[in-house]
């Protein structure tokens, strides 16, 4: 399942991240559609706004359906034949939406054979994993390139920076039944954990893995449904590692939710320089915690040797990157 995600970049900063090429091979960043409503956070829960990819066709009947623009839409589906005037009143959890019901669903299926498919677009999310009684927390992503960020230049062609996770959603535009705005709301697709995540959940989110996998399943009027669905399924090519468990709380909303920790005793392994210094300044923020048998880091997040950077770093030279956008959160500094 997925319950919690951070997503930490500011409105500019999601359009530059979302560069793609049109059908006709020119660069394109998509449009806000109301990026007043969207606000960064590292601990975004259900009933928060999160950013979504959708096609400008939904909005503009004329539209090339292979055009993408961004909306911050309200995270649990209200389908649009709810009836109550209060939409806090669904009586069932739709943050989540199974992949092998939801064309059981009338929730889910009325808007998935209307082509209402999203991307819901987020830093990473989290995930907890139960031992012995307890709940260690842990930050799940797309692994990151291990380059240099390239110093002093702008990344609007392309961002060096972190890789936003892109999840499969589903959306739909419920209206009040008096009258008033309407309101987009999403849910995520989950499928069967990957053999990698297995050890922390059974359930982890439908992610698609690349541009063309996004445009398939944007592109709703050149993409069947039943075609779109193939894209449904779980990937190994993840990252993770354990977090405080500072995110357990929903209000709290600073870097230290998504910066790795240390977990069990010392080994051998070496690890990235960058990695240690997040790992001192999570030790100087936050109260140790005992460890059990829990599951260590991935492989991103171990070097045998050499100065490359790690996701760990690249995260924290993003996070550190991201002041010159005046709309995203900054991280408190040592």
């Amino acid at each position: 399942m997925c319950g919690r995600t951070a997503c930490a970049l500011g409105a500019d900063g999601i359009r530059r991240a979302c560069v793609y090429r049109d059908n006709h091979g020119r660069t394109r960043q998509p449009e806000w559609r109301d990026a007043d409503k969207y606000s960064p956070s590292y601990n975004k829960s259900p009933q928060s706004n999160s950013p979504v990819l959708v096609s400008r066709r939904h909005f503009e009947k004329d539209a090339d359906s292979s055009e993408r623009v961004l909306a911050a839409m309200r995270w649990g589906l209200v389908p649009a034949w709810f009836r109550e005037a209060d939409p806090s009143k669904m009586q069932y959890k739709t943050s989540n939406c199974r992949s092998d019901t939801m064309m059981e669903k009338l929730s889910y299926k009325g808007p998935l054979v209307k082509g209402r498919r999203c991307v819901v677009l987020a830093d990473g999310f989290y995930e907890w994993h139960q031992h012995n009684g307890k709940k260690q927390p842990y930050f799940i992503y797309f692994p990151q390139p291990k380059q240099e960020m390239a110093e002093g230049k702008d990344d609007d062609e392309e961002r060096k920076g972190w890789r936003l996770l892109t999840m499969a959603g589903i959306f739909d535009c419920w209206e009040p039944p008096d009258g008033g705005d309407a309101l987009y709301t999403y849910t995520i697709i989950t499928v069967d954990a990957s053999k990698g995540l297995s050890d922390i959940h059974n359930r982890m989110p439908a992610i698609l893995d690349g541009d063309e996998a996004i445009r398939k399943w944007l592109d709703f009027t050149d993409v069947s449904t039943q075609e779109a669905l193939r894209l449904i399924h779980s990937t190994e090519n993840i990252a993770f590692h354990p977090v405080s468990t500072i995110v357990n709380n929903s209000r709290n909303n600073t870097p230290e939710c998504l910066a790795p920790i240390g977990l069990g005793p010392k080994t051998e392994t070496k690890v990235g320089t960058s990695s240690k210094m997040m790992l001192e300044w999570v030790k100087n923020k936050s109260p140790k915690k005992e460890e059990g048998d829990l599951p260590r880091w991935s492989s991103q997040f171990i070097q045998i040797a050499g100065p490359k950077r790690t996701s760990a770093g690249l995260m924290h030279q993003w996070l550190k990157k991201e002041e010159g956008d005046p709309c995203a959160k900054k991280p408190k500094t040592q």
